[in-house]
This record gives structure tokens, C-alpha cells and sequence, in this order.
């Protein structure tokens, strides 16, 4: 092998956890834990004069080395991925404060990326090595000082995120909020610094790139379940977006998966695509 990718970038400990009593995360690297529901304090446990506990509110993720103690504020769900290697060791060196709090809303693909991460806990080294580069690469626009959105755009951030393959567009999501159509999109445009439309084709193209990575769904499938009204349309969109077509895209994915394969198991795995 002429390149060592756990060494650079790769996945350790993954814990998901309904949490309601303290949990402490320990072993080297970076973590990153995805405060999905509920609420958590975050503190080191090893420093003396340390900050006190900071509280991570649902959507925000903590970003810190160990040993770590998290505590839930009653009912919390927590997804904790611990990141390895040189990258996420020169990540955790220039974080200004640990744990350092990250807002959801300054880097919106990293919870999805967390997840997805979590998902391929088990797949070759060199996809989980890309998994947490595309994840630390989402966490450096990440602020923590960036001003709450407003409530609106918040609403209409989160519909987005729990309904895109069903939202029809911009004109439906101001209906569901209560608001004009023009209203939102000077509203969200002016807090996120892109329109409705943009952060709807953005939720949309993530949600393909996953689905992607699972041969046996068609590209008419894909397309239904992001809300696209058809596999050419998907195929426009995807190649505007990416510079790469939906089956370009999958192919790249599935010879990077081959790579760290056996032999026996990459043959196998060859023909399933013939």
C-alpha cells in the first residue's frame, strides 16, 4: 500500500446514545457529538481552571478531545463520533476554547456527515477516510459566536430538513410557515446568505449522495426520495452541483470502497457490477 489513510484521517469510537445520566468519552483524537434532541453540558475532565460546563442546545454539536464529560439536561440524544489521525489531530489544535460549541446553522451538512459517518462505521478505510475529511472540512466554517437565527428561518431550516423529499418549493414552505413567499426569501437569504431554493437543492443533492452509495436503489428511486420529479431532472441538478453525473458519481464511490478490498472480495464485488 503506497498511502496510509488511517494514518491522515479515519474513524474511531462511535456511541449513540439516549442519554439521561453523565457519560464520559475518553481515547485520543477529536470528537464530535451531535446533540440531536434535547440538551448537554459539555467539560473537561482533566484541567484544572478549565471553563465550566457550556451547554449544547438540540442542533449543535460539541467539538473536543478527551476525557470529556458530557451531561444530559434531562431526556437527550447524543451521536459521538471520535475522529483519528493527523488531520482531526491539527483540527483540535486550532480550536480557540475546549469543548468548543459549534451552531448547527454555520455548518448545516455536518450533522448529516456525522450520521453518515456513524452508518459506515464498518465499510474499507479510504471511505471512512473521506467521510471524516468531508466532515472537517464542513466544521471549519463552523462559529460558534454566530448570531441565533431568526425564528422564521429557523422553522423553515428545519422543515426543509425533515420534509425536502416532499416539499414541493419555496411557494409551499411559505404557505406551511404563514408567511409570504417574497417575505422568506429576503428573511432567510439575509441570515443564511443563500435563498430557500439554494438550501432545499443543498439538503436535496446531500440526501442523493447517500442514497448513491446503495447499488440497489435505481436512479428513479433516488430521485423520489430527495424530491426530485424525475431521474433526468436529478441527473441535471446533481451534475450542475457537483461537476459529476448521479452514475459518475456512484461508480467513483463504489471503485474507492474496491480499493481496500481483498482480492477474493474485490472479484466478488466486481461482478455484482457487471
Amino acid at each position: 500500500m503506497l498511502y496510509d489513510w488511517k494514518a491522515t484521517a479515519d474513524l474511531g469510537i462511535v456511541r449513540d446514545l439516549q442519554a439521561e445520566t453523565p457519560v464520559a468519552l475518553a481515547g485520543e483524537g477529536l470528537w464530535v457529538c451531535l446533540v440531536s434532541s434535547g440538551s448537554c453540558a459539555a467539560a473537561l475532565a482533566d484541567t484544572a481552571g478549565a471553563l465550566p460546563p457550556q451547554t449544547a442546545q438540540a442542533g449543535a454539536l460539541i467539538l473536543s478531545r478527551a476525557p470529556l464529560n458530557l451531561t444530559p439536561q434531562g431526556s437527550c440524544h447524543l451521536l459521538c463520533v471520535q475522529l483519528t489521525g493527523l488531520a482531526p489531530a491539527q483540527f483540535l489544535s486550532g480550536l480557540a476554547s475546549l469543548p468548543f460549541l459549534a451552531r448547527g446553522e454555520t455548518c448545516p451538512a455536518a450533522a448529516e456527515l456525522v450520521g453518515q459517518l456513524a452508518a459506515e462505521a464498518d465499510s474499507p478505510s479510504r471511505m471512512r477516510s473521506q467521510l471524516v475529511f468531508g466532515l472537517l472540512c464542513e466544521l471549519a466554517d463552523a462559529d460558534s459566536t454566530a448570531p441565533a437565527l431568526p425564528p422564521l428561518v429557523a422553522a423553515a431550516i428545519e422543515d426543509i430538513r425533515k420534509n425536502y423529499a416532499g416539499l414541493y418549493g419555496v411557494e409551499e414552505l411559505s404557505e406551511r410557515l404563514g408567511v409570504s413567499k417574497s417575505h422568506l426569501v429576503r428573511v432567510f437569504t439575509a441570515a443564511v446568505n443563500m435563498t430557500p431554493g439554494r438550501y432545499l437543492t443543498n439538503v436535496r443533492i446531500e440526501a442523493a449522495m447517500r442514497l448513491l452509495l446503495h447499488r440497489e436503489y435505481t436512479l428513479d428511486v433516488v430521485a423520489s426520495l430527495c424530491g426530485f420529479s424525475g431521474a433526468n431532472y436529478l441527473c441535471r441538478v446533481f451534475k450542475k452541483e457537483t461537476g459529476q453525473t448521479p452514475a459518475q458519481w456512484r461508480a467513483l464511490a463504489a471503485r474507492t470502497a474496491l480499493t481496500d478490498l481483498s482480492p477474493e472480495e474485490m472479484q466478488r464485488e466486481q461482478a455484482l457490477y457487471i
